[in-house]
């Protein structure tokens, strides 16, 4: 497969030290969705990616070291925390919100993303620090923005949110919670499509009045 040119010029403004660990990234993100975090080994990753482990010790700390690095990267790659201010300010508040959605299901459905999840989940359960460290970093950051949006929002009269922290949890709630939750499970294969989540949007925008 051809790397895009614009991955190539990013790749040359590395420094060494930023190759050797997107190499290690690369090589420990493939190891886990090939063979599973639990029955990868940290020699196997730095034999796939060169260097030693004293480096992937110093970079990462450990192999829970890496899986945060990893979904940290996927989360920066996706945009998973950008509302896009420059794509949604021609747009209305209706508009912004459902695009928001849209772009969050498409991300959170992607094979990549439903075996990150389960790992992370699943390191979760065995160690309660990774999980706090996990929510603190991935999700908090992305829940904020949309607070501050919905802050914004109601201080301009855009919408009546009396609550933008709950109406932000609500928000996520509908466009991802049960559909991530029966696709982690293996119940279902398809999330929902963008007419379903309009539908499902309708109340939350209809209640908040937002315009």
């Amino acid at each position: 497969m051809n790397t895009p040119e614009s991955d190539l010029c990013q790749i040359d403004r590395l420094s060494p030290r930023e190759r050797r660990q997107s190499a290690i990234l690369d090589a420990a993100e493939s190891l886990f969705l090939e063979q599973g975090y639990e029955r990868t080994s940290l020699a196997e990753i730095v034999k796939r990616s060169g260097g030693s482990l004293a480096t992937l010790y110093e970079l990462f700390g450990n192999k829970q070291g890496l899986l945060h690095a990893i979904a940290t990267r996927w989360c920066d790659e996706a945009m998973l925390r950008s509302l896009d201010g420059e794509a949604t300010g021609e747009l209305s508040s209706v508009e912004t919100l459902k695009a928001y959605a849209h772009r969050q299901s498409e991300l959170m459905e992607s094979p990549r993303a439903v075996a990150l999840m389960r790992m992370l989940i699943s390191e979760s359960l065995r160690d309660r620090e990774f999980a706090l460290q996990i929510y603190r970093d991935l999700h908090v950051p992305a829940l904020d923005e949309l607070v501050e949006l919905f802050a914004e929002w109601a201080a301009t009269g855009r919408a009546e949110i009396d609550d933008p922290k709950a109406a932000a949890r609500l928000f996520f709630d509908i466009v991802v919670g049960d559909s991530m939750l029966n696709t982690l499970m293996g119940v279902e294969e398809q999330w929902l499509d963008r007419d379903q989540i309009d539908w499902r949007l309708q109340p939350f925008l209809s209640h908040f009045k937002i315009r």
